[in-house]
C-alpha cells in the first residue's frame, strides 16, 4: 500500500486548479458549442437560399459573443477558441453535419422553396436555428 503525504495531495490539488483547461474536452467534442455552430450554419444556408427569410443579424452576433463567453467561462483560452474557429477540418465537419441535417429534412440544392419550408418550420418551432431567422 502506497502512502500519500498531505503535501503531495495539496500539490496535486494546486496543479489541478492551475490548469483547468487540461480537464476540458477538446472543443471539437464540446457538444453545446458544436450544436450551436451547426445551427448557425443551417440558418446561414437557409437565409442565403430562401428569398422570404432573413437573418436576425444583431441577435446572431449577440449569440456568437455569448457562445464565446460560454467557452471562456468553461475554461477554454482565447487561443484555443481561435484555433478551433480557424480550423478548416472542424469547419468542414460542422458544414457537413449542417448539410446532412438539411438533406434529411427535405432540402434540395437549387430549390429555394425547400429551404423556405425548413426555415419556416425552424422559426415556428423556435429552435436555435429558427431563433437566428426571421420571415419577411
Amino acid at each position: 500500500m502506497k502512502i500519500v503525504s498531505k503535501s503531495m495531495l495539496v500539490a496535486a490539488a494546486l496543479a489541478a486548479l492551475a490548469s483547468p483547461a487540461a480537464a476540458l474536452e477538446p472543443l471539437p467534442q464540446e457538444r453545446y458549442i458544436n450544436d450551436r455552430l451547426i445551427a448557425a450554419r443551417i440558418a446561414d444556408r437557409i437565409r442565403r437560399n430562401c428569398p422570404s427569410i432573413n437573418a436576425r443579424m444583431i441577435y446572431a452576433y449577440q449569440q456568437a459573443r455569448a457562445l464565446k463567453q460560454y467557452a471562456l467561462d468553461k475554461g477554454y483560452s482565447e487561443e484555443q477558441i481561435d484555433t478551433f474557429l480557424d480550423s478548416k477540418e472542424d469547419r468542414k465537419r460542422i458544414y457537413a453535419v449542417a448539410e446532412q441535417y438539411l438533406t434529411r429534412n427535405g432540402v434540395r440544392e437549387g430549390d429555394p422553396q425547400s429551404y423556405c419550408q425548413i426555415g419556416h418550420r425552424e422559426i415556428q418551432a423556435n429552435t436555435v436555428t429558427g431563433s437566428l431567422l426571421v420571415a419577411r
